[in-house]
């Protein structure tokens, strides 16, 4: 090779090299932003739309489609989800990955402009937001004080707490979760203003026309001006209190006869608890793009600085953060980094019996994983838990090329050579297999460049990490390493490796026995080629067979130090009804040991009208290193207590989902389209009653609910009309008094609160609080709505659904221990299939969409990896036999790597088809065929010397076997810290860690014995072969 001659000709020159290579590697290490995965979340925006007191049939028809209608246009849209609810509209485009997230919500906001005269006048203004309508906060900030009341916590986080926090880049919003909102609440009794003859809204007239805040003008003379402020507002309770109705006979009706105004929250419908003490929570959400560990470092930084800056009393604290678990688990991967560069150079020391020789090759891994930095850098990518895996399994292949080089450099000084010719010839002989070694691993990983989604920009970094530090290695290995060879190995007299000594001597006679051995076997394996062929066949039987009884998921769970406790009340419950179980959940969730903080949610969501029958409990664990017992255990170990266990909710435990996804997100998303919603209440009753039967779904629930209790209010028109009552009349005031109605605003300390007008508590505890109430007819007279409504109980929908425009009913849950996702989606299809019209459509949402798309994907690229090594290696062979015998390793890999994981899924501890394990096996295609190339390449090269096809074969599989073995050792030992990591996501480390191990295993020991018989059965004649032989 002439670059390695140049190297060995010009030591300073390759030294100088190998320095660039680290110096542009630190440099792009230093300017990498860390993050949990890479830039895999899709640009998500939303459009929230209010239209008060609509119920959720006319929001679906009046506003959600012509919104959708609208939006369907736009170019990149993967999918549109909407959800129509009582006074609100959530539309929630998600978008393909790479359409960047800017030019997306500019789109939307035209197309929703343009909408909006289609929209009735009473609709609130649309708005667009850069994250998905049900996103989740990342962290929770807990706010209490032994001092404050709820509303004064409420009040001075949205004056001094929110607006920094929204300027922590990759902030999308900041919610108060238990939010008590100034107000000044005006409760009315409607029989004082029966009394009076009055109605609502003669208090809401009086509120409009006497709480004014409008500008005086000024007063000018010829040197002076004044301006003129008219008091013509409101500003306290007595104020308020005193504010004069009307004059009845002489006498003025002021508020306080008729009820009162007091001070109180805009709204009581939510409630936050930190360890059982009442609190509110500041909840941050990340934009659909945002880095969550970025933003977490801001907001950690930032908390201090206003926690100077509280009241007496207030203290403020980090309660749940997810980005714990990626600082910890990218912490792991380092720790992983460290184990594993110490293991490979261990085993180089063993095999090469000298601290000299062992320097060579060891150099090359800092060298090689520092360089691939710069690629990164290059090709704008960040340090995240995938590309340091890449790094970290790189460790034991970037020695591979260094290990060959020296190995044949050595041998050549064993012959009589100078160290500097030893070196020349060495690199020459061996150049051309390294060359092919280091294409092959980067070519394997092609394909993945054209996978798409999520998990395809997974598979791109990792693979593009490893191809660069393989590259880098290559590069390495052709200049540094024979240069060093000429200057550290010594002869033979003299070398370290074989110097006379007792235990070298049992080294050396250790080595050649094993030689002997392996010769003797590869005779008698090529004698009996048949068997070797049946054996290869029934491996490759064994290999189809695992690959259909290995289970599938997207991801492990992982131990993320997060787990969560839901409550689902029935439809129609009240916020007391669900506290007082979610107050017995945290009791139970208390006493586990683990458990280091507990921050409950009662009826949680980022926009009004929060669900009420919903409550979740955050039980943040201890430490990866404080405690024994995973999350997962734990969250085993609390689902008999919760699921079934209490009577009057439906209770479970979560782990939270990885690569990414919401924190509520589950992992089975199974979408029924319909025409009407009666006809998809049939379908999924259906469906879910067989699946109440099914042992693989947890938490199985659905969003289609159409039993929330309603009362109907049924006006008679033509009774009304004669009273002279009109239909306005009548809506307004039931609207006023049981919902309450922002009327005006009133000024406290520079900021403006809501006066909301509502009819007592105790007076609306019964239907029949409703019919007595009156309203104004003809005349002015007062007419009694039981006269004129007629009520009927009735049920009504929740929420409309819609997925990609049409109707739709989602079913949705979480796989149970020992099933697969791929397992339940197949059960689920064929109820669809076996209780369901021949013409119901389906779809899949979430996890269980990306799972489907990828595993499609993934056993394409895996045969485009094959055919690409294929077509790599006949170009460098110039042969379509030589290349074909070295791809019958691959088999014999997967062949390895699935029995690990059948074990692994026997003994319930993982062993699924996931991203994880199918990286690892599209690495195992390039790592395990690097062994056929260098006995395939080296028996050619004796052939050309002429001797015999079968002494080539055996001297070559001979000469090859320490070198093979070496570079087997160097990976699996490099990828056993991986296979044995514990602590914050150990399981994504551990399943592509035991695939790499159980795969380099039995396929190297299959390949030293398979791989010669097929080539002495296959490859008869060879280019440049003697014709002697």
């Amino acid at each position: 090779m002439i670059l390695s001659r140049i190297s060995i000709k010009r030591p300073v020159l390759a030294t100088v090299m190998t320095l660039t290579v680290i110096l542009l590697g630190a440099i792009a290490f230093e300017k990498l932003s860390v993050r949990e995965y890479p830039k895999i979340d899709p640009p998500v925006v939303s459009v929230r739309t209010v239209f008060k007191g609509a119920t959720a049939e006319v929001i679906e028809s009046v506003i959600t489609t012509p919104i959708e209608d609208s939006l369907s246009g736009i170019e990149g849209i993967k999918t549109i989800k909407s959800q129509s609810k009582e006074e609100v509209s959530q539309v929630t485009v998600t978008f393909n990955t790479n359409r960047n997230i800017e030019d997306a919500t500019n789109d939307v906001r035209d197309r929703v402009s343009r909408v909006k005269v289609l929209l009735p006048d009473q609709t609130d203004d649309p708005i667009v937001s850069k994250r998905e309508a049900d996103a989740w906060p990342v962290m929770w900030i807990a706010v209490t004080s032994d001092r404050h009341s709820p509303m004064e916590l409420s009040d001075y986080a949205d004056r001094f707490l929110l607006d920094p926090l929204k300027t922590v880049s990759g902030v999308a919003t900041v919610i108060i979760g238990g939010e008590r909102k100034y107000s000044m609440r005006i409760w009315l009794d409607r029989d004082k203003l029966a009394a009076f003859g009055l109605t609502a809204q003669d208090i809401e007239i009086a509120l409009r026309n006497q709480n004014l805040d409008s500008p005086g003008g000024r007063i000018e003379s010829s040197e002076r001006e004044l301006t003129v402020l008219a008091q013509t507002d409101l500003s306290s309770p007595e104020e308020f209190n005193n504010l004069i109705i009307k004059n009845h006979d002489g006498y003025l009706v002021r508020l306080k006869d008729v009820g009162y105004a007091i001070p109180g929250p805009f709204e009581n419908r939510k409630i936050v608890r930190i360890s059982g003490n009442e609190a509110i929570g500041l909840g941050v959400v990340k934009q659909s793009t945002g880095n969550t560990l970025a933003i977490a470092k801001g907001v950690k930084e930032l908390v201090p600085k206003l926690e100077e800056k509280l009241p007496d009393g207030m203290t403020i604290k980090v309660a749940v953060d997810s980005s714990e678990f990626i600082s910890a688990a990218i912490k792991s991967v380092y720790k992983v980094l460290v184990e594993a560069l110490i293991l490979v150079v261990f085993v180089i020391f063993i095999f090469l019996k000298s601290a000299r020789a062992t320097i060579i090759p060891a150099v090359t891994i800092p060298v090689s994983l520092i360089g691939a930095f710069f690629f990164l850098y290059l090709m704008g990518f960040t340090i995240n838990v995938l590309t340091l895996l890449g790094i970290v399994l790189s460790v034991g292949l970037v020695v591979d090329d260094a290990i060959v080089m020296l190995e044949n450099i050595h041998r050549q000084i064993e012959l009589g050579k100078s160290r500097i010719q030893a070196a020349i010839d060495g690199a020459n002989e061996i150049g051309f297999a390294i060359l092919a070694m280091t294409f092959t691993l980067v070519v394997v990983f092609m394909p993945l460049l054209f996978m798409t989604g999520r998990v395809g920009q997974l598979f791109i970094e990792f693979a593009l990490t490893v191809a660069a530090a393989v590259l880098v290695s290559g590069f390495i290995a052709l200049t540094l390493t024979p240069m060093m060879c000429s200057k550290l190995l010594t002869n033979k007299k003299n070398s370290s490796l074989i110097k006379s000594s007792p235990g070298s001597k049992n080294k050396e006679l250790f080595s050649d026995r094993l030689n002997n051995f392996y010769s003797s076997v590869l005779r008698k394996a090529i004698e009996a080629k048949v068997l070797i062929v049946g054996f290869f066949i029934l491996t490759f039987i064994v290999m189809v067979w695992l690959f259909h009884q290995t289970k599938s998921e997207l991801s492990p769970v992982e131990d993320r130090g997060v787990l969560m406790a839901f409550a689902i009340a029935p439809e129609g419950s009240t916020l007391s009804y669900t506290d007082k179980y979610m107050r017995a959940i945290g009791k139970i969730v208390n006493s586990i040991p683990e458990v280091d903080t507990l921050f409950e949610v009662v009826a949680p969501g980022l926009d009004r009208p929060n669900p009420v029958n919903i409550a979740i409990g955050f039980a943040v664990l201890e430490h990866w290193d404080k405690r024994n017992r995973k999350q997962m255990q734990i969250s085993k170990e609390l689902t008999p207590k919760l699921y079934g266990g209490m009577p009057g909710v439906l209770s479970f435990a979560v782990n939270p989902s990885s690569l990414g996804a919401s924190f509520l997100s589950k992992q089975v998303e199974y979408v029924i389209y319909g025409s009407s919603y009666e006809e998809l209440q049939s379908h999924v009753t259906k469906v879910m009653a067989k699946l109440y039967q099914y042992k693989g779904i947890t938490g199985l629930d659905t969003d289609l609910k159409l039993n929330k209790p309603q009362l109907k209010v049924n006006i008679d028109r033509d009774k009304a009309s004669s009273l002279g009552v009109s239909m306005n009349t009548v809506a307004s005031t039931i609207e006023t008094l049981l919902g309450g109605r922002n009327v005006t605003r009133y000024k406290k300390d520079g900021k403006q609160y809501d006066v909301v007008v509502q009819m007592e508590d105790d007076k609306r505890r019964q239907p029949n609080d409703l019919t007595s109430i009156y309203v104004k007819g003809n005349n002015n007279n007062l007419v009694q709505l039981s006269n004129i409504v007629q009520l009927e109980e009735t049920v009504a929908p929740k929420e409309l659904n819609h997925f990609n425009k049409f109707r739709a009913a989602t079913i949705n849950g979480n796989v149970a221990s020992g099933y697969g996702l791929g397992d339940v989606l197949d059960y689920i299809d064929s109820i669809v299939q076996s209780e369901l019209p021949k013409n119901v459509v389906t779809d899949l949402n979430g996890q269980s969409l990306e799972f489907r798309e990828t595993g499609a994907e993934m056993y394409i690229t895996l045969a485009l990896a094959i055919v690409f090594i294929y077509l790599v290696l006949a170009a460098q062979f110039e042969s379509f036999l030589s290349p074909l015998v070295i791809m019958i390793t691959v088999p014999l890999a997967f062949t390895g790597a699935l029995i690990l994981m059948w074990f692994f899924a026997k003994i319930d501890s993982g062993g699924t088809l996931n991203v994880y394990t199918r990286i690892g096996l599209v690495m195992l295609v390039g790592l395990i065929t690097k062994h056929g190339i260098l006995i395939v390449e080296f028996a050619n090269q004796l052939r050309r010397k002429g001797l015999d096809k079968l002494e080539a074969t055996i001297e070559a599989s001979k000469l090859r076997l320490r070198p093979i073995l070496m570079t087997t050792f160097a990976t699996v030992f490099g990828a056993l810290p991986l296979a044995f990591s514990s602590g914050a996501g150990s399981e994504a480390r551990q399943a592509i860690g035991w695939v790499i191990v159980g795969g380099m295993s039995l396929g190297t020991i299959l390949t030293l014995i398979i791989i010669p018989v097929f080539y002495f059965m296959i490859v008869n004649k060879i280019s440049g072969e003697s014709t002697s032989t």
